[in-house]
């Protein structure tokens, strides 16, 4: 439970200097793309956790790992493409839902966009029951279904649904974009060496850092300046968000991914309301309230295994 706790922890950290750095209008491809610098810089300096659990950072890991590839594929050929295949298709992916999310807030809202974001976590959810059979028990089923249900009531209210203009093909590709991002660390687990977690979330960051690259030095040509506070704000997300998909992945050691999914996205969302009420000084409404709690009794009643 500790490696869910501490992507829900990350997941969490990342939210949360996003909306600090929303509300001072920061240059957010200048956020991203810094971001991402960090990101797959602390990859490559994050050795693999050694048998005892510990973690080693030296950015000599990597090139030991590069010495290793070539022994590994005897014995567990193709493992190492997958993992720079995977972390290709995933950056592509991790942008994308970036650029989708943006659009997304402007025709349809933050609330339903926020909901279609997380539900996306059942795309992982449903190909992971039907590609590998991992069914969770009937008290784990009653947690997700309680998560999913909490999810939906935290981001979405009436007013919502009543504004938006039908399913529009921007929500349809976020659902879509932002499940898949996620199943791509599924992937990887499934179907690479666990000890080229750095290789593959290195890959991940690296092509994402292009893509939001291009699109900086776009807003720069147009004008757009970049500040001191962007850099550090980029600095400050990076972090988590590197270890987010780290622990991520190694907890889909101990739980189903059909479980570790819910746990993670509703467990983020819980962090996130709680941070806002306290940091932000945000209102409570009965709702939110009501999908707190109902979040509280899904994570205990999904980590029953």
């Amino acid at each position: 439970m500790i490696y869910l706790f501490l992507a829900i922890l990350s997941s969490a950290s990342i939210a949360m200097i996003l909306k600090f750095s929303e509300t001072k209008n920061f240059n957010r491809y200048a956020v991203t793309s810094m971001n991402y610098i960090v990101a797959f810089s602390l990859s490559l300096a994050l050795s693999p956790l050694s048998s005892s659990g510990d973690l080693s950072f030296s950015l000599s890991s990597l090139v030991n790992e590069f010495h290793l590839v070539s022994a590994e594929k005897l014995s567990a050929p193709g493992s190492f493409t997958w993992a720079i295949i995977i972390g290709l298709v995933g950056g592509i992916l991790y942008f994308l839902g970036f650029i989708f999310i943006q659009k997304s807030i402007r025709i349809n809202g933050v609330g339903i966009t926020g909901a279609v974001g997380k539900i996306g976590i059942l795309i992982p959810m449903l190909l992971s029951l039907f590609l590998w059979k991992e069914i969770p028990n009937s008290i784990q089923t009653l947690g997700i279904i309680i998560a999913i249900s909490a999810i939906i009531l935290i981001n979405i209210s009436f007013k919502d649904i009543k504004q938006m203009k039908g399913f529009n093909y921007i929500i349809i590709l976020l659902f879509f974009i932002a499940g898949f991002a996620e199943f791509s660390n599924k992937i990887f687990e499934k179907y690479s060496l666990l000890e080229h977690k750095s290789f593959y979330l290195f890959t991940v960051f690296f092509s994402a850092f292009w893509i939001s690259l291009f699109f900086t030095v776009k807003d720069l040509r147009k004008g757009v300046k970049i500040t001191k506070n962007d850099i550090l704000t980029g600095f400050l997300v990076g972090i988590p968000n590197m270890f987010a998909s780290y622990f991520l992945i190694m907890s889909f050691e101990y739980y189903k991914a059909t479980v570790a999914f819910p746990i993670y996205s509703s467990g983020s969302i819980l962090l996130i309301s709680i941070g806002g009420i306290f940091i932000f000084k945000e209102k409570v409404k009965r709702k939110d309230l009501v999908a707190i709690f109902m979040i509280i009794a899904a994570v205990v009643l999904m980590s029953f295994k």
